[in-house]
């Protein structure tokens, strides 16, 4: 796509999704969107989704490789630049408990997830595991993070990404509503540690902590970041996992293992960003433009992303986000009590 003679194309369909990312940039500030913890990844992809239905045949067949290129190469770049987000100092202070109870649900939360889409649904596994995924880890990032290596279609990540949306937003009307009903026997740093293990994305973290409390939602976001570390090692044996399976299924005995070597690249930044060699101003700097490269590969997805193709996918998803989100906050508020019983 690069080759000289496609070259300019490549690149002015790159551009044409950075134009729509921009957007996207822009309308997530809007005061009604941001308050409703509206993250710019998800308005990318709705504006992909829109353009992807309505105005996609006017644009030149020649730029869609740039789109395939935002989707995926630049996608792999945002994840390995998250880690900037992220320092070993803010999950060690944590403390076990916080760490127990993120490591404890993410896990449970993505098996489970495999296993009620695949053998009670009778769900596609891609579609199951990237519900789960944004259930368990850090919503639309997680789920952009497991799309390469579990080779899922763009329709089946918009489905997934959809659920997110939902059920993201419902958590941040019910923590603070079960906070001021007073019927959960938790402490100030308990409230953070549950917050931030079971609600799923970064900024429906903070819409959700910050109405009970600053102290609460300083330790949700470090509980949350604890979940997204936490993507190294899922992506590595999911990874392998899902290699096993191609053997199983093809009995193909050479059947590649897919390496996520951008989840290692994750882990390398969020090494580098604990040494603290760059001023606080860069790294602000640095995050910025994650959010615009992840922007610009959702917007991407969407553009690949048809209506009847999510038609297809059907409302199943949901039903597993759901009963994922059943589980998180029964789940969650069980093993968080536990840990931090005193």
């Amino acid at each position: 796509m690069f080759s000289p003679n496609k070259r300019a194309d490549t690149i002015n369909g790159i551009l044409f999704v950075s134009l729509f990312a921009l957007a996207a940039i822009q309308i997530s500030q809007w005061s009604w969107i941001k308050h409703a913890g509206i993250s710019p990844l998800i308005v990318g992809i709705l504006l992909g989704i829109l353009y992807a239905n309505t105005l996609h045949h006017r644009l030149p067949e020649e730029w869609l490789p740039g789109i395939s290129f935002s989707a995926r190469k630049i996608l792999r770049l945002a994840v390995i630049l998250y880690g900037f987000y992220i320092s070993i100092q803010e999950v060690l202070a944590i403390g076990w408990a916080g760490a127990g109870t993120a490591a404890i649900m993410m896990s449970s939360t993505l098996l489970l997830a495999y296993w009620l889409g695949v053998y009670l649904l009778g769900m596609d596994k891609q579609t199951a595991l990237l519900t789960g995924a944004g259930s368990a880890i850090c919503g639309a990032a997680a789920i952009l993070a497991f799309e390469p290596v579990i080779k899922a279609k763009g329709h089946q990540t918009a489905a997934a990404v959809a659920t997110v949306v939902l059920f993201g937003t419902i958590s941040m009307l019910l923590y603070p509503m079960l906070f001021d009903l007073g019927i959960l026997n938790l402490s100030s740093s308990g409230w953070g540690i549950y917050i931030g293990a079971t609600v799923h994305e970064v900024a429906q973290v903070v819409g959700a902590a910050s109405d009970i409390g600053q102290t609460v939602c300083d330790d949700a976001v470090i509980v949350k970041m604890t979940r997204v570390m936490l993507i190294v090692p899922t992506l590595l044996l999911v990874g392998w996992w899902w290699a096993r399976q191609q053997i199983v299924e093809t009995s193909n005995k050479r059947a590649p293992l897919t390496i996520p070597w951008f989840a290692l690249g994750f882990l390398g930044v969020v090494l580098f960003n604990s040494l603290h060699l760059l001023p606080a101003s860069r790294v602000e700097q640095l995050q910025q433009v994650d959010q615009f490269l992840l922007t610009m590969a959702m917007t991407a997805l969407g553009m690949e992303t048809s209506v009847k193709k999510l038609k297809g996918v059907g409302i199943k998803p949901f039903v597993l986000a759901a009963l994922l989100f059943i589980w998180l906050i029964g789940g969650g508020y069980t093993m968080t009590y536990l840990l931090t019983w005193r």
